[in-house]
Order: structure tokens, then sequence, then C-alpha cells
């Protein structure tokens, strides 16, 4: 089938590639974006992840446009689903026998829930002294906060995120997108992968990752915590400035489209400015060093932005180019699919049982000897119950027990 937008024909999912990861099993019993976007990535290469689910399913599956859950679709890829209700003590014995096959384990639990449930850490260690546990909560494991929801709203703002984005003369700005959970989820697999190299090399056996959102992204703020130490000063907040560089900022053009300049290094800096006709600035005491460029951003923007209002985007961008300036198109999702370098790398089209095919990002990032894949589609929920149970080794009796009122 073609794609209406692009017309070209969607890749299909290829079962074939095994992935560096590939003998690893992952049972992902977390709900929503962090460790779905974890257990994705190992996913992507090659882990064998198995998401167990409830009855009605991880509530990503709910997240729907237009009727369709693409969140779960594009998160969901690459794995495999298995229905338990695990308030039924058979549905317990049998995520017991999965456990004792599995090489990492993902919750996301309230802290202390997992122990009610009587899957302690100390349990599932007992039971698989070789198993990675995944703990990815809110505030961590451990701290006044921990019995906090674990929200990604709360954590942006919480982390001192939400108070630096935006305009000084508005309020705190929430990204768009889960994003505390996504950073999370990056950091969980790149632990994991930790883990498993240290468990390989004889370093350690089984161990548990207490990751937390608010420490995933409060890391992105950098020396932030730093400089407040050092100087006293609370930053303002700088829309799409920056207070560590000058010239950087978004300038509208002509005709009505933003492009995005980056002046971060000096010689970048004076070849804007002869680009837009102001060599001067180069030699200008406010303007000479990058220093008293951002005591001076908004005279700088104000020069800039007044050249690029002048200009369209087309024009501007290729003035800029030219000139060897740091200056780019400000894309919505509608303009990066037509972009040739998306296209060509950065997402795909893949066949789509409702949609006939939806894009998606490739697997990321790119391993020239061992490439992770698209091997198969985010699957119908409990799609896999019975082979996962019957392969670890439940009779059909003690399946059709496990499954219970289970689909």
């Amino acid at each position: 089938m073609k794609t209406e937008k692009t017309g070209e024909t969607p890749q299909q999912f290829d079962p074939s590639p095994a992935g560096p990861l590939d003998g690893i099993r992952v049972l992902d019993l977390s709900r929503l974006v962090a460790g779905n976007l974890l257990s994705m990535q190992l996913a992507d290469f090659g882990a064998d992840v198995i998401k167990i689910e409830p009855e009605e399913g991880d509530p990503l599956r709910a997240w729907k446009v237009d009727g369709h859950s693409f969140f779960w679709k594009i998160y969901g890829r690459n794995k495999r689903s298995c229905v338990l209700n695990l308030r039924h003590p058979p549905a317990m014995q049998a995520l017991w026998a999965l456990i004792k096959t599995a090489d990492v384990f993902i919750e996301n639990f309230r802290p202390g829930t997992l122990e009610k449930m009587g899957l302690s850490p100390a349990s599932l260690l007992t039971c698989n002294p070789d198993l990675l546990i995944v703990r990815v909560s809110g505030f961590g494991q451990t701290g006044p906060n921990a019995h906090l929801p674990g929200f990604g709203t709360l954590v942006e703002a919480a982390s001192g995120f939400a108070y630096n984005n935006g305009f000084a003369d508005r309020e705190p700005v929430l990204p768009p997108l889960a994003l505390a959970d996504m950073v999370a989820g990056i950091y969980g697999a790149s632990a994991v992968s930790t883990a498993l190299f240290a468990r390989e090399k004889g370093h350690a056996r089984g161990q548990v990752i207490d990751l937390s959102l608010l420490e995933s992204i409060f890391s992105f703020l950098g020396p932030e915590m730093a400089i407040y130490e050092h100087t006293g000063v609370v930053k303002d907040r700088v829309g799409s400035a920056s207070d560590t560089a000058s010239p950087r900022n978004v300038y509208r053009c002509a005709d009505g489209l933003y492009l995005a300049l980056s002046g971060s290094m000096q010689t970048i800096a004076e070849r804007v400015f002869k680009a837009i006709g102001h060599p001067e600035m180069i030699s200008d005491p406010r303007f000479a060093t990058n220093t008293e460029r951002v005591k001076n951003r908004g005279l700088v923007d104000e020069a800039i932005g007044g050249w690029f209002s002048q200009k369209t985007s087309v024009e501007a961008l290729e003035i800029m180019q030219n000139a060897g300036a740091t200056v780019g198109p400000v894309y919505s999702v509608a303009d990066a699919m037509e972009d040739a370098h998306f296209k060509a790398r950065v997402y795909t089209n893949v066949e789509d049982n409702d949609l006939g095919s939806i894009p998606m990002h490739n697997v990321t990032p790119r391993l020239s000897g061992t490439p992770g894949s698209l091997r198969c589609a985010a699957p119908e929920l409990g799609a896999d119950t019975e082979e996962i149970l019957k392969g670890a080794g439940l009779s059909t009796a003690q399946i059709v027990c496990a499954k219970g009122t289970a689909r």
C-alpha cells in the first residue's frame, strides 16, 4: 500500500535481524512513557521485551488521537504482550516463572508498591541472582519526596526546567511532551546496557537500578546550580535567546517563517555581523566578545532581527549559509516529513494494520557492526500470552489458570 503523503511504499517489519541484545529477555511491567521508551530502546537492538499488561492494557494504549493509539504503535514496537492479572495468584505464579527466565525487570510503581506485591528486589534476586531490576519513579526510591506521585509534569516543574523555560514576562512553560519520561528512558537504557556489560565481565551479577525522572531531567540543567551557588543570581527566562552565547535566537523573516541562528563561536558571530551588513559590530566593545554580546543581546537581536525581517526565509538562509553562518529553518512536523534528510534517515514509513502505513522514527543511534532494526509492530493486547507462558514451561492447564479472566 502507498502512503498518501509521500507516495512511498511502506517498509515491512523484518523479524530476521538478531541485534546485539539478542538473547536478553526483558520483563516490562511499567506503564506509560519512561519504561516503555526504555524497553523500546532495548527491543530495537534485539532484546526480547515482554510487556506484562493488566487486562485493560498499558494506559499508553488509551492515549489516542483520532481513535488511534499512535503512542502505543511507536513505543510498543518490537515487543510482545502478555496479559496477567497480578491480583490473581495463578498469574503471579506465572510471573515468577517468567522472572526465572529474565535478564531485566522494569517497573514504575510508586515506591513500596512492588514490596507490597511480594516482588521486593531481595525476593526477585533470590529467585534470579542475575536479574537487573530497573525501578522507575518520579523522585527516586529514597528521600523525603519518594512517596510523591511520579508524573513527569511534577518533575519538570520541580527540577527547575519549567522555571527556566519560556519568556521572562510570562509564566514558566512546561514542555509540550513527556520530556522527563523520555530523558529517563534513555538514561535507563544506558544503565541497563552498563549493568549487562558489568555482568558479562563478572564485575557484578544482578542489581537494582534506581532511576528517577527528577534526577534525569535535572542533569540536563548542567552547571545551573553551580552558577547560582557562585553568583547568587537566579537567571530570568530568556525565551529562545541564551544567557550563555550571543547571537542565539529565532528570527522572523519577511514571509512569516522563522530561522534559528547560533553564533556560539567568535568566528560565527563575526560572519553573521558581516552578512547583515554591520561589520563594525565586530570591533564595537559592546559586541566584540561573547561575554559582552550576552550583556547586550537585546541590541544584537535588534540588529540581526531587523535584517531577517527584510528577507524571505529562503533569501536569508542562502545568504547566511553562503557566509558560513550556522542558521537553519524552524520546522513543524509537517515540514520535517517533507525534508529530504529526514526522509533519507530520520524516519521511515512502516506497514500498519489499521492505517496501511505510519511514519515512525528510525532506530537510533546507528551502529555500523551491530545495528538495531524494526522487527515487529506493536502487539495487540495479550497477543502473545499463551506463547510466552508456554515458553516459560507452563502447562496448558497452568496457562488457562494463569490467564483466568484475562484475555
